[in-house]
């Protein structure tokens, strides 16, 4: 089977983790883009869903609440469960 050179434009952060990722399963990115590229033409399109999630405003607000709580410095934080239980007990 012969090979062609190709080439894409990638985030280079993007590329970093997924080279980092792709190393980690024992592949380079070049087979990772010919596995991708297979799986589209044995499904006919993309072997994944994409779509925009539509999130609800309360999971929005929670998710603003959390990140308000997780930076204030007036909230206690726990590094083990045994402390969080009794904070919770108490």
């Amino acid at each position: 089977m012969s090979t062609v050179p190709t080439q894409i434009r990638i985030n280079a952060d993007v590329k970093k983790q997924a080279n980092e990722l792709f190393n980690d399963l024992g592949m380079d990115m070049s087979g990772a883009v010919n596995i991708f590229l297979r799986q589209c033409i044995m499904r006919g399109g993309l072997p994944f869903k994409v779509e925009i999630p539509r999130y609800s405003q309360e999971l929005l607000n929670a998710a603003d609440e959390a990140k308000r709580i997780s930076r204030d410095p007036n909230v206690p934080g726990y590094t083990n469960m045994d402390d969080l239980k009794k904070a919770l007990e108490g």
